[in-house]
C-alpha cells in the first residue's frame, strides 16, 4: 500500500504536467504555462522511482492502471465532465490489472 503514496500524486503530477501543455497548444492558453508543466513532469518521474517494484516495467505497468483512474478523476474535478459508465467499467478493469501486477508472487 505504500506504493499508492506514490503512484497517486505522481499520476496527478504527470496529469498536471500533460495539461499545461494541453492548455498552451488546444486552449490557446499562454506559453508560461509550459514551466509549471515542466517541473510538473519531473515530479512525475522522480516520484515514480520511488515504488516498490524491482523492475521499472512492472512499476510502470502497475502505475498505468492508477493512471487512468486518476485521469478520470481529473476529468470530473478539474474539467467538470462527469465519466460515463463505460469510463469507470474500463478504469476498474485496469486497475484489476494493476494490483495483480503489483500484488502477484513473481518469480524473481
Amino acid at each position: 500500500m505504500r506504493d499508492f503514496l506514490f503512484y497517486v500524486p505522481a499520476a496527478l503530477a504527470e496529469i498536471g504536467g500533460c495539461f499545461s501543455f494541453w492548455a498552451w497548444l488546444k486552449l490557446n492558453k499562454s506559453p508560461l504555462w509550459l514551466f509549471p508543466g515542466a517541473v510538473s513532469l519531473a515530479l512525475f518521474a522522480y516520484l515514480l522511482t520511488k515504488t516498490s517494484p524491482d523492475d521499472a516495467g512492472r512499476s510502470f505497468a502497475t502505475y498505468g492502471g492508477i493512471y487512468i483512474v486518476m485521469s478520470l478523476v481529473w476529468m470530473g474535478v478539474v474539467e467538470g465532465k462527469k465519466p460515463d459508465h463505460w469510463d469507470i467499467l474500463g478504469a476498474s478493469i485496469c486497475l484489476v490489472g494493476a494490483m495483480i501486477i503489483l500484488f502477484s508472487p513473481h518469480n524473481r
